[in-house]
């Protein structure tokens, strides 16, 4: 009887061995990102690779050559056909992303969003704080700067993009409740960049010139406030117009440091790549998302689950680089 009994459990483990049968699993992550070619991607993809470092997971980076819907619905599909168990996405545009996300999901497959909280096909949303709050945060940055008055106006990568626009949003509410003597210019109140730099500085300088009353912008692509900096800078205006918006430091460093820039807010793009993945292995391994989740990630140590919405998680990774602290960063 030891001895069947030997020859089984020797047979179980074999079976165990070779199939993998409880054993942790290794799964597919794809994210993928808005362009292939930023420095804010960059830093993501870095930290979507320590994640697959630290776990052993395949989790991988692919996006567009530029910030294009239908190059990253294509990326979508293609990651899609290699068999992939979660899928990770910062939208281009929110409404035109639906289709290719549902057709994710009713493949099975594990779809997590960031800077898209409003996207319906998905299993959850994960941001780096509340998008109004940040918006606010940014605005109050403005208006300190332009000494709480005078005229200012927004820029987004486009009139589509989620996270943009909420905080855009966010901003004008905090003007409006906090800075009574700031306006809002009601010709031009929310300007695209395209989430291209050389967009966002044509454009400022065109609504310059156009509205010479312009002392502020706020903007919200990472490409937006270096754009908008150097315009102010090329036309005279540097100490009289003033910018805040969402940079890399190395991207906004230069601009940082001539006082074009006097702060740029934002997060850490490598703390989220990472986040997102932890978050979707989490899913795959039927781990209950509550209040207070970790997800192994400075910045989202304690989760919190969004007061409207219950699909959406928040994590508390504000971030300002300034000329004191813009040589800190590598990305």
């Amino acid at each position: 009887m030891k001895k069947v009994l030997g020859f089984l459990v020797f047979s179980l483990l074999a079976i165990v061995m070779t199939t993998g049968v409880g054993a942790a699993a290794n799964y597919n992550i794809a994210v993928v990102a808005k362009d292939s070619t930023s420095q804010w991607v960059a830093r993501q993809g870095e930290g979507i690779q320590k994640f697959a470092d630290q776990t052993g997971h395949n989790a991988f980076q692919k996006g567009p050559a530029e910030t294009d819907l239908s190059a990253q619905i294509q990326i979508i599909r293609d990651v899609m056909a290699q068999g992939i168990d979660a899928l990770c996405v910062v939208p281009v545009d929110i409404t035109g992303i639906e289709p290719v996300l549902k057709e994710a999901r009713d493949e099975g497959i594990v779809v997590i969003v960031h800077e898209g909280s409003t996207v319906k096909n998905k299993d959850w949303a994960i941001d780096a704080f509340d998008n109004t709050a940040f918006g606010a945060f940014i605005m109050d940055e403005l208006a300190a700067e332009m000494g709480e008055e005078g005229v200012y106006t927004t820029m987004v990568a486009s009139v589509t993009n989620g996270s943009h626009n909420q905080w855009v949003d966010g901003g004008i509410a905090r003007q409006k409740s906090a800075y009574p003597k700031m306006t809002l210019l009601e010709a031009a109140p929310k300007n695209e960049s395209g989430d291209d730099q050389e967009r966002a500085y044509e454009k400022a300088k065109e609504l310059l010139k156009m509205y010479p009353e312009i002392k502020g912008f706020q903007g919200s692509s990472s490409k937006d406030a270096p754009g908008i900096a150097k315009a102010i800078e090329e036309l005279g205006l540097q100490g009289k117009v003033f910018v805040t918006g969402v940079a890399t430091p190395i991207g906004a460093k230069q601009y940082i440091e001539s006082g074009s820039i006097k702060a740029a807010c934002l997060w850490d793009p490598g703390q989220v790549g990472y986040a997102m993945c932890d978050l979707a292995v989490k899913v795959l391994d039927g781990v209950k998302i509550v209040e207070g989740i970790d997800l192994n990630e400075e910045g989202y140590r304690s989760i919190h689950i969004s007061d409207s919405d219950p699909t959406c998680l928040e994590g508390n990774a504000f971030m300002k680089v300034t000329k004191e602290n813009v040589n800190n960063y590598s990305f």
